[in-house]
């Protein structure tokens, strides 16, 4: 397979959206490129401003954080789709805010008085991500 061909198939994946160079670069060796094909495809579509992993990253995390994700799972799948230094993205999202938002409208407004009822929503909040600090902040008036 020649350059034009990754190339082009790069621009395929990236028309459906957004990808990190390292996801873009899994996916043209799934569709068996090889390593010098996918380089120069990679480094062609970074030249053109096709495939930015700063604006991947943007995106990614803003359309996390619209999810009601916290900011511990945004920072992992970053990491897993090779990017680096994972809090710059973070840094203009208020986690604290949107845990709490997260928490009234998953259980409403009231804070839980029984330790049962604020364990089980704690429990909840950790899972879609976010920290000891922003959970205990989601609990407050």
């Amino acid at each position: 397979m020649n350059d034009k061909n990754a190339y082009q198939a790069a621009c395929k994946i990236l028309a459906i959206r957004e990808h990190s160079s390292l996801e873009l670069y899994q996916k043209l060796v799934i569709k068996n490129y090889n390593k010098k094909e996918i380089e120069q495809a990679l480094t062609k579509l970074k030249a053109q401003n096709y495939q930015n992993d700063d604006r991947f990253a943007n995106e990614f995390t803003k359309m996390r954080f619209n999810q009601g994700k916290g900011s511990i799972i945004i920072k992992n799948q970053l990491a897993q789709k090779g990017i680096k230094e994972q809090d710059i993205y973070l840094s203009e999202f208020d986690f604290f805010a949107l845990a709490k938002s997260v928490r009234v409208k998953k259980f409403g407004q009231e804070i839980p008085k029984k330790y049962q009822e604020k364990a089980k929503q704690m429990r909840f909040l950790q899972s879609r991500g976010f920290s000891f600090d922003q959970i205990q902040a989601a609990f407050t008036t």
